[in-house]
């Protein structure tokens, strides 16, 4: 089956696409590059959260992929296709691996399903996220997941796109109930600064999108509900599990202090008991 795209209205931002414009992709339009630019010129610096997010993500689902034996992910709020994509890095570690990719924007479902036509364990899902029945109960995503075994539950910068009369946490909640013990959930979210920048951000979401919260700690935290949130905890995106700096070992190794921007993501890696 495919979704045509021809009925998409290019003079509507969409969240996807700027991302994808933010990250140097090629899939938006004008009205993308408007929101990019925004941010690009106007606050500058904060693009690295696009950047310090992804980087977080991957490490994430290499660490799954690599260490907790789970062999299969449901992306949330994928985005559009960019390098290093959750498939791409689970199934390098762990080939075989299985992947649903969401999202409710039909111009990430026809980039995904081009380029995964050829992948037997992947497949990309038009649904949205505040509606996880549908997801979970899509034939694609039963025919892919077995929610018998552990499943990596992917989260990444998605739920500060709900806003809170939406109740994010519920969505945490559902596929909490859904997966077995040893499941694990990525969850990354702007983190509330407080200064001009975030309110400055947060607006220019909010009046564009009608979405875009950034949200304190202790608001992430509860997110997490009853999930056994891992070492390191929940922290900026850049220092969450770094990669050691060349000659250093893991353990105890140090990179760059986060910018006042890369302060404004954090990630936290969690599992069902």
């Amino acid at each position: 089956m495919t979704d045509s795209t021809s009925d998409v209205d290019q003079s509507r931002p969409s969240i996807a696409r700027v991302y994808d414009y933010l990250l140097g992709g090629k899939d938006n339009f004008a009205a993308d590059r408007v929101i990019g630019d925004h941010f690009m010129v106007d606050l500058p610096g904060s693009v690295a959260i696009a950047y310090s997010n992804r980087a977080a993500l991957v490490r994430a689902v290499r660490d799954i992929a690599l260490s907790t034996g789970i062999r299969q992910f449901i992306d949330m709020g994928s985005g559009l296709p960019t390098a290093d994509n959750v498939h791409q890095v689970a199934q390098r570690h762990a080939p075989g691996s299985r992947v649903v990719y969401v999202d409710n924007d039909p111009i990430v479902l026809a980039h995904g399903r081009a380029l995964l036509e050829e992948n037997e364990y992947t497949c990309v899902i038009k649904a949205d996220v505040r509606e996880p029945e549908r997801v979970r109960h899509h034939p694609d995503t039963v025919d892919l997941i077995d929610f018998e075994q552990p499943v990596g539950v992917i989260l990444s910068a998605i739920l500060h796109h709900v806003n809170d009369d939406e109740d994010p946490a519920s969505i945490v909640r559902y596929w909490y109930d859904q997966v077995p013990s040893g499941s694990h959930f990525f969850i990354s979210h702007f983190r509330s600064g407080d200064n001009p920048e975030t309110v400055e951000a947060e607006g220019m979401l909010q009046d564009t999108f009608g979405r875009g919260r950034w949200r304190t700690d202790d608001e992430i935290r509860a997110l997490f509900g009853e999930l056994e949130i891992l070492d390191p905890g929940i922290s900026t995106c850049l220092t969450w599990r770094p990669d050691p700096a060349p000659g250093l070992t893991r353990i105890g190794a140090s990179g760059p202090e986060p910018t006042l921007w890369e302060q404004l993501i954090v990630a936290g890696l969690a599992r069902k008991p």
